[in-house]
């Protein structure tokens, strides 16, 4: 028995120092280091949930046999639904098309036919490619987006947006764009702070999408009264925030990124009205690293640069300050964090745009112009499947993905959490607040334990009741024997002769 036992602990012990050398390993393979944060917003470092594959530069691929050259500040990257990928190469003035691990350059686009005579790009800064194959790109210095049909030709050119709402003298120069089912773009412009500039399919100009409204504190308007007009000239300009990134999902709810202040909020999704309807989460931050006042390490908050819908609700967001990926789900939790600055493969100089290419991630690099390719690792697998599973209602089949992911990381509060949401919705409430309470999932303990103490009070209920009734029933069946006699009560009395 004591024999068995202490092979156990040596089977055990055993396993946990190969999990313990694989994790250490990881860590001092990887330039980065992979964290999250906890219920208290204190960080706790986690298995990487992506990896750097390979990284790739203009000067590493070739055009029919020829080298295309290096990339000169590229600025965007997009890919299509077989992972075809298109990037913006702005200082060369052209769009470098390759196949979805960059392994070949399919075409090189530097112009197009305009009603006969050769016409090209200037600085292009942006690139998004529609359900149907059309590619259109935001040729920045030209002041116009250009829409190519997938075979190269010209469909259209949409330039020179007229509107009342459009300021006199108004210069329309187009950084980011992106296109949705119905073959509406949405345009980031520059200098517009009204918001993100929406064109109908005929390129007419409809409005603004989705502006951000800057909220004033009551002692910033009570100073604005007190100060003089020069005071308030050099003061801070309430202006609303520009969008950094933008992206769609196949709803046509439109992902932009921003630049906060606070670092609160880096991100919306907006409806089909322009609303920001994104969940935020327990801590309702979207805005990247968390506690940046009281690290050493941190010089402000994150600066999200650019965002990529993955689908199933997960999306992941570009950070330009400490060069990471920030993704969370449908429910605004924070998934996991990697990344960073460096020289390194797998970190960056100055990241500018993020893409999903079949589960992988590739990330753009500005500054050392190449695209770093990341893959999925089996913690990022696992989580990713499960958050999937879960976003389709299907928490029973996300269970056995959670239970993996806590043998990689058993302090893992999300999924503590799926496994206690999927006990909760099978009635199990007991196992639901055990799991709940590992993962300070405080809303959804509550429905558990109020559940849990209903289910108690209505099993003790019909104990009592029961109890109440056979005690009724009782006395009634024992006065009806001693009202007809079958029962007597009291001793019988002895007499007779002797």
């Amino acid at each position: 028995m004591r024999l068995n036992i202490c092979k156990r602990i040596a089977a055990l012990t055993m396993a946990l120092g190969v999990l313990f050398t694989s994790v250490t390993a990881q860590a001092e393979t990887l330039p980065y280091e992979s964290y999250n944060y906890t219920y208290w917003e204190d960080i706790v470092y986690t298995p990487a949930p992506y990896e750097p594959d390979y990284v790739v530069a203009g000067r590493d691929l070739e055009f029919n046999g020829e080298p295309i050259g290096a990339f000169n500040s590229p600025q965007d990257i997009c890919s299509d639904s077989e992972g075809t990928l298109y990037l913006a190469d702005t200082g060369n003035n052209r769009i470098i098309v390759m196949d979805s691990k960059m392994n070949g350059v399919l075409n090189v686009i530097t112009g197009f036919d305009n009603a006969g005579a050769e016409d090209s790009f200037k600085q292009p800064s942006g690139v998004a490619v529609s359900e149907s194959g059309e590619l259109y790109i935001a040729d920045s210095q030209n002041r116009r987006i250009v829409v190519l049909f997938p075979d190269g030709t010209l469909d259209r050119i949409v330039d020179n947006p007229q509107a009342e709402v459009l300021e006199d003298g108004f210069v329309f120069v187009p950084l980011k764009v992106t296109v949705d089912y119905a073959n509406r773009i949405y345009c980031i412009a520059q200098n517009m702070f009204e918001g993100i500039m929406v064109f109908e399919t005929n390129g007419e100009f409809t409005g603004f999408f989705g502006t951000i409204n800057v909220e004033i504190t009551l002692w910033e308007r009570f100073w604005r009264k007190l100060a003089t007009r020069a005071q308030r000239a050099k003061s801070q300009l309430f202006i609303p925030t520009e969008f950094t990134g933008i992206d769609i999902d196949p709803d046509g709810f439109v992902y932009a990124s921003n630049i906060t202040s606070d670092g609160v909020q880096g991100v919306r999704r907006l409806n089909p009205r322009g609303q920001d309807v994104i969940q935020k989460g327990t801590n309702e931050n979207l805005g990247g690293d968390l506690n940046i006042d009281g690290s050493t390490d941190y010089s402000g908050p994150s600066q999200f640069v650019d965002v990529v819908y993955r689908g199933n609700g997960i999306y992941s967001c570009l950070d330009r300050k400490r060069g990471r990926i920030f993704t969370y789900d449908h429910e605004g939790n924070l998934l996991y964090i990697f990344g960073g600055l460096g020289t390194q493969t797998g970190t960056f100089r100055l990241p500018v745009a993020i893409e999903n290419v079949n589960g992988d991630i590739v990330v753009l690099d500005a500054t050392n112009a190449s695209v770093t390719y990341f893959k999925e690792t089996e913690y990022g697998r696992l989580i990713n499947q499960a958050v999937s599973l879960r976003y389709d209602g299907d928490e029973a089949q996300a269970v056995a993905l959670w239970q993996r992911v806590l043998t990689l990381d058993e302090n893992n509060e999300l999924a503590n959490t799926g496994i206690g949401k999927a006990y909760l919705t099978a009635g199990d409430y007991e196992n639901a607040m055990k799991y709940l309470k590992l993962g300070m999932a405080r809303d959804y303990y509550s429905v558990a334990y109020k559940r849990y103490r209903n289910n108690a009070l209505t099993e003790s209920a019909n104990v009592v009741f029961t109890v109440i009734i056979a005690v009724i029933v009782l006395i009634i069946v024992l006065r009806k024997l001693l009202k007809n006699g079958y029962i007597r009560i009291g001793k019988r009395k002895e007499g007779g002769n002797a």
